[in-house]
């Protein structure tokens, strides 16, 4: 059972947090059985998830082996310090996030179509100032390393997502922790203030 501090995003949410996102761990299925991660850059587009690189290599040769793959994007907005709740024990510290797991098959993208597409998605979400040729299959300069590139989609079969900003305070704890943050001030404190007003039920019931 899903403890209720872990609500889950809707898919609008769901959608939003992974076209602001730019990175994320695939897990494949290695030669010798062990499962293995790998870093990378990709781009939600048309309801997959794409990502880019060489043809060759290991991660390419265990989705050949294998096509069922997970992909998992996560941030931290806030380290909430114990002391914020609690002067003497450690126990109240923790973190608030948000993430998305997705199991799918991958598949390597052939069509030049398709991997213009997808890699334009790429800039535009990367480099949206601009300060490029639009990437078209049909641009002779770009057919070159469109055929050099290796392009991968993710189908997605089953996506789950949740976060983590203390839907489960009440008061006063719920203002000891926003009073901290705002009193810190780090980077993403007061985005996470925020994101905790507008996620806490029992913030939101008093502020109706």
């Amino acid at each position: 059972m899903r403890r209720s501090e872990f609500e889950v995003m809707d898919a609008e949410e769901t959608k939003q947090f992974l076209q602001e996102e730019s990175y994320g761990f695939l897990g494949t299925v290695g030669e010798d059985g062990w499962p293995e991660l790998t870093p990378l850059n990709f781009v939600y587009h048309e309801g997959c998830i794409y990502f880019h690189g060489s043809k060759i290599g290991q991660k390419m040769n265990n989705m050949k082996r294998e096509d069922r793959v997970t992909f998992a994007v996560a941030k931290e907005y806030a380290i909430i310090p114990s002391y914020f709740l609690d002067p003497k024990l450690a126990c109240p510290a923790t973190a608030y996030f948000k993430s998305v797991l997705i199991k799918g098959t991958a598949e390597i993208v052939e069509h030049a179509a398709d991997k213009a597409s997808a890699l334009q998605a790429f800039m535009s979400k990367l480099q949206p100032e601009g300060g490029y040729e639009t990437i078209d299959a049909a641009d002779p300069d770009y057919a070159l390393q469109l055929k050099a590139t290796g392009v991968v989609r993710i189908r997605i079969s089953e996506m789950s997502s949740k976060y983590k900003f203390g839907q489960n305070l009440k008061e006063p704890r719920f203002t000891q922790i926003t009073d901290g943050l705002q009193q810190r001030g780090n980077e993403l404190d007061a985005e996470t203030v925020a994101l905790m007003k507008a996620y806490c039920p029992h913030h939101k019931n008093q502020q109706e």
